[in-house]
């Protein structure tokens, strides 16, 4: 790209980037990771002409929750868990659970953010998908950690 006197770099992260929810410990971390490496090399490649962006979907019509379970099944041992209740009250139900989630939109959401990410003549640090990714921002921002505890704990 350097060579090419220009370029894009845009990365994929989550809602679950910058507002942890519980039950999803290592996805939160994958993308919070992705989240602080897109933020580095945006800082490091300031006054290139590399652009780096970030796209931040929220529920997106996917296979990835019926994708996860045989992981989960093959890798977590929730029942000798000490919260094994928990599992089975709270994660269990919504991991099998066949419906789409509040808000939820389609991959060309996606599509949209990352033509726009590729082709703008200034392309933005980050692109928010959806409405939860929006409201989770805000909620960031400007709500006490315990508030946003415990409305997330709920999540």
């Amino acid at each position: 790209m350097r060579a090419a006197g220009r370029g894009r770099i845009v990365n994929c992260s989550s809602v679950l980037g910058f507002m942890a929810l519980p039950w999803r410990g290592a996805y939160n971390a994958t993308k919070f990771a992705m989240e602080g490496l897109t933020d580095t090399l945006r800082l490091e490649l300031r006054g290139t002409p590399l652009h780096v962006s970030l796209i931040e979907p929220g529920p997106i019509a996917t296979r990835i929750r019926e994708n996860s379970i045989p992981h989960f099944e093959r890798w977590i041992d929730w029942r000798a868990s000490a919260i094994a209740a928990r599992y089975e009250a709270e994660l269990i139900p919504r991991l099998h659970a066949p419906e789409a989630a509040p808000g939820q939109r389609g991959p060309e959401a996606v599509t949209r953010r990352l033509i726009h990410a590729l082709e703008a003549a200034r392309p933005r640090a980050r692109y928010r998908v959806t409405p939860q990714t929006h409201v989770a921002e805000i909620l960031r921002r400007i709500a006490p950690t315990a508030l946003r505890d415990a409305i997330l704990s709920r999540a």
